[in-house]
């Protein structure tokens, strides 16, 4: 098939664990559409997003840069309008490319005025793509005149910010949310994409949908609140290396967000708590596979899966709980591999690529599939070698970045370790093996045995021998930014 006659459906399900689609977590809810694609398409083990939390992990998405290159470090960090983008260029090829959800992509101040109502949000679409459907997190003003139309007696904004629409009924964890199952945030996306695609079949189209899903707060609409008896959602990981960072961590209150209510003090979490919460988690994650089904009987419907190429990712994982982090602004594995399943024409299916494969590479690997150039700064490479059944080099590696830090409230990271907020960070370098995570600001690093210890739970860094492995790490990362640093222009040479 020629790329000109190629639908792109890219699907970014917010905060979706890997484990839920293949390893602890999976298997405890039915998610028989995530099966279905795994055996459809290929599935990427070992994928890690570039950067966290969501506007940089979603940054890196549209952009195939690092964070250390695209600078959008935090959520409401703006995205330089320089940067190139996967909608900037698949307009290039004629293509309109449309958002479904939301982007999480902050302005660039220099092309706007301070009074534009888009300076006072960080969840616009990237440039390039076309909001079809607000489903902003802070302000869904399309899901909410939704709920109005149905009769819901909806909570008043505080101040124009909608997060009472999830409390739950009772208060409590488990309780089911205020809408109903038919009219959830998650159901009604689903409602709007496939109506748009219906009235677009006998064309071609380009859509990113994104999912806020099982992103918290934790609130579930009815049967889904009740799906999981939280006695049979395994324990949350208990080991943790002891490291400053880990006190700085638990330091003040954090994740406020995990429902609606909750004061942020992690610590005190009970056990019945954490058990529900994972439960509610899950059942979050099977009402999403649910939806997600439709879109795949929709596609088989209408004949177009033939002519579809299907991306199924997260942004960014969870930490629900492991080593007592919630989440996922942390450095370790559980908030940073991402579940990512590709299937479509020239598609190997049922294949399994092992190995680090970091997120930059999905926007140069959807421009490949539908025809474009990919822009010369882009640091991820296009993946269809392994879409096509080959296998990640022994030698890759992915680079996951995270800003800890704020230039106007600060955060807990600076207060608790002294830090600037130019020095309150680190870099996460993952192999088949080894994991590197080096901090800014004098902090010791850690290092985790990938092999023995894949959830990142025992730091080597004090070990006897530990030494020239961190350092062959370190010079490996160091290669890496001084390699790619900003190659926007540098393949120019003026005069020659």
């Amino acid at each position: 098939m020629t790329p000109d006659r190629l639908n792109l459906l890219f699907i970014t399900i917010d905060q979706l664990r890997a484990d839920v689609v293949a390893g602890g977590l999976h298997g405890i809810v039915p998610t028989p559409a995530l099966d279905r694609l795994r055996r459809e398409g290929t599935w990427f083990a070992e994928a890690f997003t570039a950067a966290v939390p969501c506007g940089p992990a979603r940054a890196s998405l549209m952009t195939g840069l690092h964070a250390f290159n695209h600078r959008v470090v935090r959520n409401g960090a703006p995205l330089a309008r320089h940067h190139a983008t996967l909608g900037t260029e698949l307009r290039k090829l004629g293509r309109e490319p449309l958002l479904f959800g939301y982007g999480d992509i902050g302005p660039d101040p220099g092309a706007h005025h301070a009074a534009d109502p888009d300076m006072s949000t960080y969840e616009l679409p990237a440039p390039g793509f076309r909001e079809v459907l607000n489903m902003r997190f802070e302000a869904p003003m399309d899901w909410i005149a939704h709920l109005r139309r149905k009769g819901y007696d909806l909570p008043a904004p505080q101040p124009d910010r909608w997060y009472d629409l999830h409390r739950s009924e009772g208060g409590g964890i488990a309780d089911p949310a205020l809408y109903r199952a038919e009219d959830s945030d998650t159901a009604f996306l689903t409602d709007r994409l496939l109506e748009a695609l219906d009235a677009r079949r006998d064309g071609t189209w380009t859509v990113h949908a994104t999912y806020i899903r099982p992103h918290p707060p934790f609130v579930a609409p009815a049967p889904w609140n009740s799906l999981v008896d939280p006695r049979l959602v395994p324990q949350p990981v208990a080991a943790a290396p002891d490291h400053p960072f880990r006190s700085a961590w638990f330091s003040e209150p954090a994740a406020r967000g995990l429902w609606m209510g909750f004061d942020g003090n992690v610590a005190a979490l009970t056990p019945a708590q954490v058990a529900d919460m994972r439960a509610v988690y899950l059942g979050l994650v099977a009402e999403v596979d649910h939806h997600l089904g439709r879109v795949l009987d929709w596609l088989d419907a209408t004949g177009l899966a033939d002519r579809t190429l299907l991306i199924v990712m997260a942004d960014h994982g969870e930490m629900l709980g492991d080593q007592g982090y919630w989440g996922k602004d942390t450095v370790f594995a559980a908030a940073h591999q991402v579940p990512m399943i590709v299937r479509g024409p020239g598609v190997m299916a049922g294949h399994r690529v092992a190995g680090p494969v970091c997120t930059t590479s999905v926007a140069p690997t959807l421009l490949t599939a539908l025809g474009a150039t990919v822009p010369a700064a882009m640091d991820g490479a296009p993946l269809q070698p392994l879409l096509s059944g080959g296998h990640v080099d022994a030698d890759a590696f992915a680079l996951t970045e995270i800003d800890l830090a704020h230039p106007v409230i600060g955060t807990r990271f600076q207060r608790y370790l002294g830090l600037s907020e130019h020095s309150a960070n680190a870099a996460i370098l993952r192999e088949a093996r080894w994991t590197l995570v080096h901090f800014n600001g004098g902090l010791p690093p850690m290092l985790f045995d990938r092999a023995a210890d894949p959830q990142e739970t025992r730091d080597l860094a004090h070990e006897p021998g530990a030494a020239p492995e961190i350092s062959r790490l370190r010079t490996r990362m160091l290669d890496h930014r001084m390699a790619r640093a900003d190659r926007r222009l540098t393949h120019w040479s003026i005069g020659a």
